[in-house]
């Protein structure tokens, strides 16, 4: 009979062993009804380059509201995509490789989140990062749940008090401690909620201060503010690895939809590359072109991870990673 020995480190334990940058990926978990070959065809094109850990967003529920026979209008919960623990634990026991599942705070009481976790440390799952979330998409700002947390500090200090042994339940006897590495979100170009970025640094101390091992940063098609956020981090007293986030632009429409979603600027060189663009094809190739540029100059600066947001574009990254 022959076992698989499942690879399992913390993200912080790669980046401290590494004697290169490092590669990591962000997939999104297939749509409902796809099935797990869908998962498969999307991975399988990636980890030929070996990514030492692999991140899953979490998608919360949509409320939509359908109408009855009689008239009258009844609200109903849609889960468009599975939750991220048995996607993790699914890739970790296919291709023997460390998972990143996403945390959040929307649609979740602090006891759910509680078992979330414990269901993960059974699945051999150790590293977490840890998100406020989006508003859900009929809210126009973010709602939390009464019974649940309000922001990410919330949620990162619940993950650090069970690696301390502290549950929900104070009464239960021989708490075990977790062991979880959580990573945590930062914003080069600050978080659009945020009123400057001096606000939007110090509450990222503040999660640095109650435990998070490392930042990974909203995508950015500009390299110089990633150096002048890691700059300002520094000069604050956050000493954690900072992680760059990276993004192929792959339709012509992104060039509107993400600083409207992503709240980001685009370089000029860029877009007015893009602009020249007549098909999405020829957007593809401006846009690997773009993203290899930023790698390139990124690992030459000795960044920890080089981190892909593959995003529906596996073979996009692929290609970039390719002539790295």
């Amino acid at each position: 009979m022959i076992f698989l020995v499942l690879q399992v480190m913390k993200v912080i334990d790669h980046i401290r062993e590494a004697k290169d940058t490092l590669v990591s990926l962000e997939i999104l978990p297939p749509l409902k009804g796809k099935g797990i070959k869908a998962l498969w065809d999307h991975l399988d094109p990636l980890m030929e380059f070996k990514p030492s850990f692999i991140n899953v967003t979490y998608h919360r529920s949509e409320h939509v509201f359908k109408q009855n026979p009689d008239g009258s209008f009844k609200k109903v919960v849609i889960r468009k995509r599975p939750g991220t623990e048995s996607i993790c634990a699914a890739i970790m026991n296919k291709y023997n490789v460390d998972t990143v599942p996403h945390l959040i705070c929307g649609g979740f009481s602090i006891n759910e989140t509680e078992d979330a976790l414990i269901n993960l440390q059974y699945l051999g799952i150790d590293n977490v990062l840890v998100l406020r979330g989006d508003a859900a998409k009929n809210e126009t700002a973010f709602i939390p749940n009464p019974e649940g947390h309000k922001y990410a500090s919330e949620l990162l200090q619940q993950v650090t008090n069970m690696n301390n042994g502290a549950y929900v339940e104070e009464d239960l006897k021989s708490k075990h401690k977790t062991s979880f590495c959580i990573g945590v979100a930062g914003y080069p170009e600050k978080h659009f909620e945020a009123p400057n970025m001096e606000t939007d640094l110090q509450y990222l101390k503040k999660k640095v201060e109650g435990g998070a091992d490392y930042i990974v940063t909203q995508m950015f098609f500009d390299n110089n503010k990633y150096y002048s956020f890691v700059e300002a981090c520094r000069s604050m007293g956050i000493t954690v690895p900072i992680i760059p986030g990276l993004k192929p632009i792959a339709v012509k429409s992104q060039l509107t939809v993400l600083p409207k979603i992503f709240h980001i600027d685009l370089p000029t060189d860029l877009s007015k590359e893009l602009q020249k663009c007549k098909t999405n094809e020829e957007v593809e190739v401006v846009g690997q072109e773009w993203m290899l540029m930023q790698a390139k100059d990124l690992k030459k600066s000795g960044v920890p991870v080089l981190h892909f947001y593959t995003l529906g574009n596996p073979l996009h990254v692929a290609n970039v990673i390719k002539q790295l």
